[in-house]
């Protein structure tokens, strides 16, 4: 079986960064895109924040091009995804990941970058809008509701900021949070309190997102008492938190108490030699485009300094 010198797992602005850093290098890369071909952003339809695009670009359309340079470069593009992988512990050692079809796959050194899935409210409504005023996001989407009212959910130090953010740029924010307390720190909570346009309801949850193309408004629930009302908006923020992708390496790398991988200072390294990590897999603070495709060119200069270091002659 031919061994891989560096199999990327995931795509995603981090996987396919790390593509083309490494198939310039001569590193021969094979990326299996995952579940979701391009990760997050597909599912984006405006992304107006990302280097190079000063008209702005829709998610999809920047994948694809993400796609076709890693492929300009020699990359091996599969759509598929792994769904086990066991890491040698060894420096040098090879490691095996499998698809779902049951392949094997051996390879010297790993990119892993499967992303982080947010958590949405699961209803019909919300998930209908995704893409068309609903965000997981308000420091990528915000941006496009400027001098608009907009509402967000949550009740955390994610929810805090976010509101926060989008109360410097919307005319009105309506924050809902499902206990009778915030679980933001003390000074987050103050931040939110003090700023004149957040109206925070406590005990109240969305009972349904109005519109047919796009977000009109939203039907909310006080769950206390259960009376409904219906208010105005443009944007829905959903801010509940993220789900790092990291199930099936679990037990064999280092993570966080949430599940994302930890990484040795300032490079991608894992605590497994030849094990990297790149994007929202490893990053629960900024969780950005630009910042995962940073990460992803660290972590193939990371794999390709590796597979010199294992390869340099011994000397005598």
């Amino acid at each position: 079986m031919e061994i891989l010198k560096t199999l990327i797992i995931g795509s995603g602005p981090a996987g396919y960064t790390a593509a083309i850093y490494a198939a310039r290098a001569d590193l021969n890369p094979v990326l299996y895109t995952g579940m979701e071909p391009g990760g997050q952003l597909t599912t984006t339809t405006e992304v107006d924040n990302f280097p190079g695009y000063p008209d702005g670009v829709d998610g999809p359309t920047m994948m694809v091009h993400l796609q076709q340079q890693a492929e300009r470069f020699g990359t091996d593009v599969r759509v598929g995804f792994i769904n086990k992988v066991e890491f040698s512990i060894e420096a040098g050692g090879i490691h095996r990941a499998y698809t779902e079809d049951g392949t094997e796959l051996q390879a010297t050194t790993i990119i892993i970058s499967t992303g982080a899935t947010a958590k949405y409210l699961g209803l019909p409504s919300e998930q209908r809008l995704r893409g068309c005023g609903v965000s997981a996001c308000a420091v990528c989407d915000g941006f496009f509701y400027k001098a608009q009212e907009v509402a967000i959910v949550g009740g955390g130090d994610t929810a805090a900021e976010e509101a926060t953010y989008l109360a410097n740029i919307c005319s009105k924010v309506t924050m809902l949070v499902r206990k009778d307390k915030m679980r933001a720190s003390k000074a987050m909570q103050h931040r939110v309190t003090n700023t004149k346009n957040i109206d925070l309801k406590y005990n109240t949850e969305i009972d349904e997102v109005l519109g047919k193309q796009v977000v009109e408004g939203i039907r909310i629930k006080n769950n206390k008492t259960g009376g409904t009302e219906e208010i105005t908006i443009t944007g829905l923020f959903i801010a509940i938190g993220h789900k790092p992708n990291t199930e099936i390496f679990k037990d064999q790398l280092d993570m966080d108490d949430s599940g994302y991988i930890i990484t040795k200072g300032k490079t991608t390294e894992t605590n497994l030699p030849g094990v990297f990590a790149s994007g929202d897999v490893q990053d629960k603070e900024y969780r950005q485009a630009v910042t995962a495709a940073g990460t992803g060119c660290m972590a193939a200069l990371d794999a390709e300094r590796y597979l010199q270091k294992i390869e340099e002659p011994v000397k005598s």
